[in-house]
């Protein structure tokens, strides 16, 4: 079994709480209840996952949507905070085990920027995680340059997790399979990632940097393709979409336990550029696969603890 780094890893806490409760209408109560369980225990559960699946260190993240579904700015900012507090007494407690990333109210660009900055500085937390588009403002919009700017001073990463998209896809309309984990998710993720890098927020912040799940949403199989169509449509920017992916991008394995995606990520990205995630509660089943899926041990290593321990300084 090798040592892991775990950098997708969700929790719940107070001022939280009321954003995830609607998204959970459609779960079965039971599996609702055991999952509440799982996110807002921090002790002999999710120990005890962790050693019986040699995850050493546990990057820690509120579960989506968070304060992004907040309509109210100050609202957003006050519970945030509260999460970010909440948060570090509980790695406070096992600092061998625990890290966090902070939570941010992105309806205010400076502010996001000085909470990341104070859970940086005075709560030793290793970035963030932004669960998508804030009230269907994007994370391009040239408004948040003060917050990039701030993560790319502060050389932590910014984790973009999946969120559901302003409104639903017409292509998947009718088929609520597709609206999420299945493809939704992934496509609104992808696209989002996608347009940071075509609104030039790598060019004008060449130091930021940006984690994807899933093997980066299916981005990796696309380079090529990304790279042969941009000049003809249009594309301003002084690097090929490829080489922006390929310097400011990291990806993890969460959700996404298939060696040929692995395999392309790796080799489309760098050996340095691909994580492992377990995604808990919701999936830890990444841990036996990463374990498992034929690679090189070098290779195994670095995707399972290095390359995180290297990017979140660890």
């Amino acid at each position: 079994m090798v040592k892991k780094i775990a950098l997708e890893e969700h929790f719940l806490d107070p001022a939280t709480e009321p954003y995830w409760h609607p998204t959970m209408v459609d779960v079965a109560p039971e599996k609702k209840a055991q999952l509440y369980r799982a996110l807002t225990d921090f002790d002999d559960a999710r120990l005890a996952m962790m050693e019986k699946t040699g995850i050493a260190h546990a990057v820690l993240a509120v579960a989506g949507p968070g304060v992004q579904a907040e309509r109210d700015t100050a609202t957003a900012v006050r519970a945030a905070r509260a999460a970010n507090d909440f948060l570090a007494r509980q790695v406070q407690k096992r600092p061998d085990r625990y890290s966090g990333f902070a939570h941010l109210a992105m309806q205010d660009a400076r502010a996001a920027a000085d909470e990341l900055e104070r859970c940086v500085r005075e709560l030793r937390f290793r970035g963030a995680m932004i669960n998508g588009h804030t009230n269907g403002r994007y994370l391009d919009d040239p408004a948040y340059d003060p917050f990039w700017e701030r993560a790319a001073d502060l050389n932590v990463p910014i984790y973009l997790h999946p969120a559901d998209p302003v409104a639903p896809l017409p292509a998947i309309a009718g088929y609520n399979v597709l609206a999420r984990p299945m493809w939704g998710w992934g496509v609104e993720t992808g696209s989002h990632a996608l347009r940071i890098i075509c609104g030039g927020v790598f060019e004008r912040h060449p130091k930021a940097r940006l984690v994807l799940g899933h093997l980066g949403e299916t981005l990796p199989f696309q380079l090529w393709r990304f790279d042969s169509r941009s000049a003809p449509y249009g594309w301003r920017l002084p690097k090929p979409p490829s080489q922006y992916l390929r310097e400011n991008v990291w990806v993890t394995t969460s959700g996404m336990y298939d060696l040929p995606p692995l395999r392309c990520s790796l080799e489309a990205l760098g050996r340095d550029r691909v994580m492992f995630s377990a995604d808990y509660p919701f999936d830890w089943s990444g841990c036996e696969f990463i374990d498992t899926v034929p690679l090189e041990e070098s290779v195994r290593a670095d995707v399972a603890y290095n390359n995180a321990a290297a990017l979140l300084g660890l």
